[in-house]
Order: C-alpha cells, then structure tokens, then sequence
C-alpha cells in the first residue's frame, strides 16, 4: 500500500470521518468505544450477546467504568450504535478487537473468540483499513494467528491494510487511570500499520507509545502483569513465613516501604483474582515452552498463588480452634467475593475457591457483597446478605476477602464474634477476635 492510501486514513481519523467499530463490548471494548464516541466518531460496537447489545441501548454499561448519563449521550446522539449484525464491518475503516482471551484447563491459550472476530473480519476486510487487536494474548499472536486469517481475504497485511496490537491496560474500578489517559503501546506489522495505528489512539488517549512490533507490543502486557504476579507471589511467600514466625507482615511492608529507594510495596492477599493477572502469565510461559525454554519463576509464583486460599482456610480453621470449634458445621461467612475491592467482577475470584474449600471441610458458608447479588460457580451457589442481617443472624466466623468500602468495618469488628483479615482492611483495629493473614 502506498504512503499516500496511510496518509488518507490518517486524515480521515483526524477530522473525525473514519467510520470505527469495536468487537466485543466488555470492561474494555465499551468503554474505547465510548471514547471513540466521545470523540465525535460513528462508531459501532459488535457483540455476540443480543441481551448486552439491548442492554447498551438502554444505558446499561455492564459494570464497566463507563458512566450511565454518559452512554446514554453517545447513544442518544448515534454516535455509538449496538449490533450483532457482523455484516456491518463491511461499513468500517477501523476495527478494534476486544474480546476475551481465558486459559483452557489445561493452561493453554484459548484463542477461540480471537479467531472467531478475525475470521468474521476476513470475510469483509476491504482495503485501507486498520484492523488493532487488544486482546490480551502471547508474542507471535498477530504474525502467526491473526495476519494469516486476515490475508486469506486476498490482501496483503501492511500492503493492502494496516495490522496492528495494542494491548489493553484497563484497571476495572480505577477511578483515577480510564481508557483516556492510560499510556497506549502501539505495535504494527509496518511502519504504516504503526502510524495509523498511533494516530487512532491520540484521538482519544493522551499519551501513545509506539513500538517496533506487534511481538514488542504483546510481550509489553505480559512482562507488565508478570511482574505483578511474581512479587504478589514473593509478599505472598514472605506472609507465609512471617506467619510462622509470628511477624505481622504487614507491619513489615509498611516499614519496608519508608525506604525512598529499591523497594516497591506489594501485599499479599488470599489469592490472585481477575481477567489477567492469574491468567497473563501463563500466556508467557506457554509460548515459552514452545521454544523450549522452560519459565520456573513464572511456574512457582502460580504455585504460590494458587495455595493462598488454602492457606486462608488454614487461618480460619485455626481461629476456630481458640474458641474450641471444629470447621464442620461452623458458618463462616464472607466479606466480599468480587476479586477486588468495589468492583462486581468475580472472574478467577480468590473468594470463591475459599468458600468451595470450606464447605468441602462441612463449613456452612454465606456472604455479603455489594456489587455481587448471587455466586454460581461450580458447587458454589449462594446469595448475598446484607451485613447486618449477617451479623443479626449470627456466624462463628467471618472473613474478609475483598475489602469493599462500602463495608462498616468498625461495625463488623464490634459484632463479629470471629474475623480472618486477609486484606488488612481492619489496620488499626484491635481485639483478641482478629486474627491476620
């Protein structure tokens, strides 16, 4: 393709007449889509789901970041539109794809819903579109999978349309970083793909990071969320050990974190939780393995991780021992079950694993939750209870697993008979009752 057919995109994207789409319209795709919207662009978001597409139109945002007042303007005005009409793609110059990528059992990357957008796509791409992939997946993703898919259209990817991945650095629940002024990492299959990549995103992002390659672009996600899951699994590890040797690990990260220099904090918790942390990883070391180059530092941190909730049933089976009580037949009840604080999002949630092992012990199990009304996962089926209907009702003990601030702690800890801290939610807080990760 000619510089000149980049140069056109390029000023179609500045003065706002490219037309955008968005596949998949979870916590990331709505929220660029909006953005897009936003920004004064017809944009069109697809998904699968005919009850979110209906839900949309109505201003349901879906627990995403997006404000209702503001959905209902972009909608209202036609600047974004909702279908599960892929035939539309045909209309577009941009399209962004946002859908999931989760592991299968086995560890393995499921590309599935990757493949499926690509190769609805395929069968519409024209040339001088820009097609950006944000899913969250391994190096070599776009080269190996996506570009192949794309081509069998007859055109030729940097020649005849631009290819690019951006990966998505959304933070559900993260009031002060939104989709607009997160840092956005662009990586095309060409210099081209790379500048109309780019110039997409500064219409609607503050600062974008271009790279040489898709593979830069990819791994730049992983090594992100990597980091984070080995030093979640190393405080992890050292609350553990502090544990037997009667350490308050977090008196330790805080006074750890005075110094100025060398150390960043990071707090161990009752497991990892989430659309990418307990999962990104994995991503990496599959790939890895592919080379042959086995990854032990990214295995043992998922070993560590994955044994917190049974350490916090080990914490509660000891609380329960002080006032002489077996774990069969005690209600425990839980504190949170959404895998981060004041989000409704239970993906991979540590919570839920503790709440399967506890009944697996003969535990009656509850919870309260202000973002999540019912849990079904597994043999895990349960619906919320307000917190003082809990503590009306009475429970042997209680844990805190997600530390929402909609909870009155101070409440909790007055009336608790019983509580396991494994968010140190309760820092302060005194009594013979608490017992800390």
């Amino acid at each position: 393709m000619s510089s000149a057919s980049s140069q056109d995109l390029i000023a179609r994207l500045r003065d706002r007449s490219a037309r955008l789409g968005v596949i998949g319209l979870g916590y990331v795709g709505l929220p660029l889509a909006v953005e897009f919207a936003k920004a004064g662009f017809q944009t069109v978001g697809f998904d699968v789901k005919d009850d979110k597409v209906r839900g949309i139109r109505d201003g349901d945002t879906f627990g995403s970041d997006v404000e209702p007042d503001e959905l209902r303007r972009v909608t209202s005005s036609g600047h974004l539109t909702t279908t599960t009409d892929f035939g539309r793609l045909q209309e577009l110059d941009s399209i962004n794809i946002c859908v999931p990528t989760p592991l299968r059992k086995t560890k393995d990357p499921d590309l599935s819903h990757v493949i499926s957008a690509v190769e609805k796509i395929a069968s519409r791409l024209q040339a001088g579109r820009l097609v950006v992939l944000e899913s969250t997946t391994y190096p070599g993703t776009v080269e190996e999978v996506v570009r192949p898919l794309l081509e069998h259209s007859g055109l030729r990817a940097g020649d005849d349309f631009f290819l690019a991945f951006s990966p998505e650095r959304v933070d559900p629940g993260n009031r002060q970083w939104t989709t607009a002024n997160i840092p956005k990492v662009v990586g095309g299959v060409n210099q081209d793909s790379t500048a109309v990549a780019k110039v997409l995103y500064e219409q609607v992002v503050d600062t974008v990071v271009p790279v040489s390659s898709p593979g830069v672009a990819e791994m730049v996600k992983l090594l992100e969320n990597t980091f984070r899951a080995v030093n979640i699994a190393l405080v992890n590890e050292i609350a553990l050990m502090s544990h037997e040797l009667g350490v308050d690990v977090w008196e330790v990260i805080d006074a750890a974190s005075t110094k100025p220099f060398g150390f960043m904090p990071f707090y161990p918790g009752p497991g990892l939780g989430g659309h990418c942390i307990p999962i990104d990883p994995y991503y990496l070391s599959w790939k890895a393995r592919q080379t042959g180059f086995e990854s032990q530092i990214i295995e043992l941190a998922g070993h560590i991780n994955s044994s917190m909730p049974r350490f916090v049933v080990d914490r509660v089976v000891e609380a329960l021992s002080f006032a002489h009580k077996p774990l069969r037949d005690s209600r425990i009840h839980l504190f949170g079950v959404a895998y981060k604080p004041d989000v409704d999002d239970v993906r991979e949630s540590p919570a839920i694993d503790i709440a399967q092992l506890l009944q697996r012990g003969g535990a009656v199990v509850s919870y309260s939750d202000p973002h999540v009304s019912s849990v079904v996962q597994g043999n895990v089926v349960l619906e919320a209870v307000e917190v003082e209907a809990a503590l009306d009702g009475g429970f042997d003990c209680g844990v805190i697993t997600t530390s929402h601030r909609e909870f009155d702690y101070g409440l909790i800890v007055e009336r608790a008979p019983l509580l396991v801290d494994t968010r140190n939610a309760l820092k302060g807080q005194t009594g013979s009752h608490i017992h800390r990760l």
